[in-house]
């Protein structure tokens, strides 16, 4: 049977006042077993609803009522209820199959489930979806949705997931885009593999077949220590640039043929081609952010100031397993221009610490952060001010973006800096407070001011 346990009741709230309490096990709502948090957010909007719990045991029915569209006040333990949809391809360039041991064992799972691809922007391969949920993906409006496609031949889409369905599954894409989907599509491009003549060949299929797609993101495999796929390797710089050129290529065609650009390489491609990244304008809203998709560009629109808005980063690359479900994987972490959480001693804050006068200030990021921020932070004139970046041996390879920071290689960077300055750690590196490897960041060897992964909040940390 379906259920999810109450892991935070709010206080003052509906639920709270009607006695729900943390541990409850949630079963039905007036009587209608919940598969997901969508299912629970719909019945539980209701003015009148009866809760069918589970406590120490024993079966308990609890009435609440409330205004319509008043939120019940519950925090459960997972998105899903009824178990998360895994995945049955095998690809090879799969990062969970690159992970290293003795990490949390909720991080080794393997999704491809449509409602996660909903709620958190997991991509989904469709290999598992059913007429059902097409069904219900219409009926309640499921959108948008994130679809891995990798390629639009069958033969080279089946061989990249290594699952005969990779053939045929993208027959569902059609069949949401018929019925006015939105849906954000994904590449990953695996050298010798799906680029260059592979890669022009996907993207012409996809204007052929798919040109409703509202973004196709092209992006990196990223290739740890751990991989033990022989055919798996990272791109050279050669590589890079070739695959720049075919994506810019097919930019103008599909801009051409649908009055958009639609499909887009990573910033990544752009740091390893040693190429300039394109001009701010050409990422329009800036809707392909979550995938590594112009991300320097904001960046540097709010450092500089030259826009209010923040795009900032969301939750790291895991948190659809681990993070609350009333947060969702685009929830921000926290206020621009925030600190959130400092490991110094009251008192002791960046407040009196900003001027160029006062101590130096470090900026800890990723290899790749790294490469985005020095020419930015030299704009200042403050020789106070320097980037650390973190090479990160965690994981090894490749690895190289400041989400995939874990505590142990902070802390090794940490422990050759010297005591007495301001380090600023971005945020996007921490899940529900904790790294990846589970380190806290009070647990390293110097205080740290944790900081929003926005230009915005690191302009005003640093005064």
């Amino acid at each position: 049977m379906s259920s999810a346990v109450v892991v935070a009741v709010a206080p003052g709230s509906p639920a709270e006042r009607a006695g729900v309490l943390v541990g409850d096990e949630l079963l039905a709502i007036s009587g209608r077993p919940v598969r997901d948090v969508i299912e629970y957010r719909v019945l539980g909007d209701e003015a009148e609803v009866e809760l069918d719990l589970v406590r120490d045991g024993a079966p308990l029915t609890v009435g609440v009522r409330k205004d319509a569209g008043v939120p019940l006040g519950v925090e459960v333990d997972s998105p899903v209820f009824d178990g998360v949809r895994t995945c049955d391809n095998h690809c090879e360039f799969c990062f969970i199959h690159q992970l290293p041991p003795g990490m949390r064992r909720s991080l080794y799972l393997k999704d491809d489930d449509y409602r996660l691809s909903f709620l958190y922007g997991n991509f989904t391969t469709l290999t598992r979806f059913t007429e059902a949920d097409l069904e219900r993906v219409l009926v309640e409006g499921l959108a948008p949705l994130y679809v891995s496609i990798h390629a639009t031949d069958a033969e080279l889409r089946s061989e990249l997931l290594r699952n005969r369905r990779g053939a045929t599954s993208l027959r569902w894409l059609r069949a949401l885009l018929d019925a006015g989907v939105e849906v954000h599509g994904q590449i990953v491009v695996c050298p010798g593999l799906n680029d260059g003549a592979a890669l022009a060949s996907t993207l012409s299929g996809i204007l052929d077949e798919y040109p409703e797609l509202t973004s196709v993101a092209v992006v990196p495999l990223g290739v740890s220590d751990h991989n033990s796929e022989p055919r798996m390797r990272p791109h050279t710089r050669d590589e890079a640039a070739a695959v720049i050129d075919v994506v810019e290529a097919a930019q103008s065609v599909f801009l051409a043929a649908v009055g958009r650009t639609v499909v887009a390489a990573a910033d990544e491609y752009y740091l390893l081609a040693g190429r300039p990244f394109p001009p701010a304008a050409s990422y329009g809203d800036f809707e392909m952010h979550e995938d590594g998709i112009g991300m320097a560009r904001a960046f540097e629109l709010e450092f500089t100031g030259a826009t209010d808005r923040v795009v900032g980063v969301q939750p790291g690359f895991f948190a659809s397993v681990d993070g609350a479900p009333a947060a969702g994987y685009r929830a921000p972490r926290g206020e621009p221009g925030a600190v959130l959480e400092s490991t110094r001693p009251a008192g002791d804050g960046p407040g009196d610490l900003a001027a160029p006068a006062g101590r130096p200030v470090a900026i800890l990021t990723g290899v790749l952060g790294a490469e985005v921020l020095r020419p930015l932070v030299a704009t200042l004139d403050r020789p106070d001010v320097r980037v650390v970046p973190v090479p990160n041996r965690w994981f090894g390879g490749n690895i190289g973006v400041t989400g995939l920071m874990v505590g142990a290689d902070v802390a090794r960077v940490l422990d050759r800096e010297p005591a007495g300055d301001r380090y600023l750690l971005p945020d996007v590196c921490l899940s529900g407070g904790r790294f990846l490897d589970g380190v806290v960041p009070a647990d390293l060897p110097r205080p740290v001011e944790v900081v929003p992964t926005d230009g915005r909040s690191l302009r005003s940390a640093l005064g």
